[in-house]
Parts: C-alpha cells; structure tokens; sequence
C-alpha cells in the first residue's frame, strides 16, 4: 500500500480530535472533504489523536502508536516503536551509543535506504568532549587535515541527539556520492535535520533530531541549553 494511500485510510482517527485542539489548522482540515489536504497536516492530525509528538513527520514513534492503535499492543513485548528489527553490526554498534529517542530513527534510516536502493551505515554518533576537542585539534595543533570547527561542547554530536552515515556500494565506502541528497530527503522525512541544507558548513552525511524544547530557536542557543542540561544532568529531551 502507498504510504499516500495509508494516510487517507487513517486520516480519520484524528480530524475531528485535532480540529478542536489546533484551531489553526481548522480550515485546512475542514476542506479535505471538498479539495485536498497535505500530507504534513494529515500526518500531524493523526499524531495528535495518537497522543505522539506532533510534527508532522512519519517517523518510528508515529508508525509506532499506529501500528499499536490498528494491529496489537506489544511485539515481544515491546512498544512497537521500539520493535524495528536490528540493522548491521557497525551501525548498530554506533546507534548504541546515541540517546533512546534518537536509535529507531537512525534504524528506520538505515531500513528506509536499503528499500530504496542505496546502502548505507552509520558511522559516527556520540563523541565524549575529549573526543571532540582531539577531533578540533586535528590539523591544527594535531597532525592531520581540519575536519571539524566545534570544540567540546559546540557538536550535537556530544549530546547523543546526532549521528553521521557513510554510503556504501558492497564493503566500499564512499565519502563523496549524489546518493547522499538521497538519502537526506529521507532522514527529512522521518524528522531529522540533515547536514546538507545547511547553509554555511553543508556536512551531507550529518543527521541530527532536535529536541522539541529547542523549535524555533538557533543552532546556538540550543547547543548553549544542551550543555547546561549535561552539566546539570537534566535529560535532554525532557
């Protein structure tokens, strides 16, 4: 079944629910009958009746509470959202390092390239400070080329919330590869923030999920709140 085609099946769960809690979006729901709806909003109005985080990105958590709603509760005894099935070894061994709200969706990542054609791995997630200082002073106090401008602290990837894929054609890495712009779309779709539409360092293997606390706000003030929560030990999607 086409995921458009899913959507319209399900739309329903949620109108009349989200219309009395997000009258900003009334008019847009209120016409589905007569013209259309977009897929951002008909997905947002499902998650509000789920109860998920509303976003209107169709990641693991969304499929999850619908998969809970529509089929059964549990998968072995877990949430479904927490149900997706392992993926390679390497990634897996990196996505144990990133925050429990961030792993299904690079999981999900890794499933939704395989089924479009392209192999990827997850190659990179948390880095301690340490690391990221030794990473900073690459190429400048430290043999080898700059690979990186933030300093311990100043890297999502320092707070579990980030994490960076490789493409791969069999067991060849390819640093460089159009299929990244693929693969971007998407991480983009399940909700990530990707690395390559950046506007000033573009870091096309780079996903990140940004905490909902942290909407509207700059990449600066988030990382400045994110390590006040490390230091603090405040969770950081709380």
């Amino acid at each position: 079944m086409r995921t458009w085609r899913c959507w319209s099946i399900i739309r329903h769960m949620g109108e009349a629910s989200f219309r009395s809690r997000r009258p900003g979006l009334e008019s847009a729901i209120t016409t589905t009958r007569e013209t259309v709806m977009r897929i951002d909003e008909m997905i947002a109005a499902v998650q509000q009746e789920l109860g998920v985080e509303v976003d209107g990105k169709a990641g693991p958590q969304t499929w999850g509470a619908i998969y809970e709603r529509l089929v059964k509760k549990e998968i072995d005894g877990q949430k479904p959202c927490d149900a997706l099935a392992l993926v390679d070894s390497r990634s897996e061994k990196v996505i144990a390092t990133l925050l429990p709200e961030v792993r299904p969706i690079a999981r999900m990542l890794v499933q939704k390239a395989s089924a479009a054609g392209i192999a990827i791995k997850i190659i990179s997630g948390l880095r301690t400070y340490e690391e990221q200082n030794a990473l900073y002073a690459q190429g400048r106090s430290a043999p080898g080329n700059i690979v990186t401008n933030a300093r311990g602290g100043y890297s999502n990837h320092n707070f579990g919330i980030a994490f960076d894929v490789g493409v791969f054609e069999g067991n060849r890495y390819l640093p460089d590869s159009p299929k990244y712009k693929a693969v971007g779309a998407l991480g983009v779709d399940l909700g990530l923030e990707w690395g390559g539409s950046w506007k000033t360092i573009v870091d096309q293997p780079h996903f990140q999920l940004r905490p909902t606390w942290a909407a509207g706000i700059t990449e600066k003030q988030m990382l400045a709140e994110l390590r006040s929560r490390h230091d603090s030990g405040q969770p950081v999607f709380a």
